[in-house]
């Protein structure tokens, strides 16, 4: 399985993919898309063309994307959830499953911890896939969504395996 993790941003959207083999994980690849343009409609544009350029050079399986959390800036809120619905779209367009995650979720699993710091996530990303070198923040904590994934869709492989295999 191939996952591609993102971490949304309008102006800089994290992403990270990682092939997983039973519990075995390895980094294929990680960077960050940077919007272009001066007004919102160009860059949300500028994301959709190069999440697209990332999905057709890498072949993911699978998606895994932050959930938003709501902050107080309503306006900023409202242009994370632009950006947000881009990496939700690109992934579906290709086909690939995707799943959905909160923070915290993804923080718990990958340090043991939901209310971990950004350089705790970073290191434990580093700890898990050896040798990888991370491109920015935004790609470490989309890595890390890709693997919390992993974890999630391998534990769901072996719940419906062990379903269809009771009801056999």
């Amino acid at each position: 399985m191939r996952v591609l993790g993102i971490d949304p941003g309008l102006r800089n959207m994290g992403w990270g993919i990682i092939d997983v083999a039973g519990s075995r994980m390895s980094h294929v690849a990680n960077g960050t898309c940077h919007s272009e343009g001066k007004d919102l409609a160009a860059r949300l544009l500028s994301l959709h063309e190069q999440l697209t350029d990332v999905i057709h050079r890498h072949e993911p399986d699978h998606a895994a994307i932050e959930q938003t959390f709501v902050n107080k800036d309503g306006v900023a809120t409202l242009k994370l959830g632009q950006a947000r619905g881009i990496a939700l779209l690109v992934p579906a367009q290709a086909g690939l499953t995707i799943g959905e995650y909160a923070p915290n979720k993804v923080k718990k699993t990958i340090v043991g911890v939901g209310h971990a710091e950004k350089h705790q996530v970073e290191h434990m990303v580093k700890l898990q896939l050896p040798g990888v070198k991370i491109a920015s923040a935004d790609a470490a904590d989309a890595l890390a969504i890709a693997m919390c994934h992993a974890h999630y869709a391998r534990a769901s492989g072996s719940w419906e395996a062990a379903l269809k295999k009771a009801s056999a």
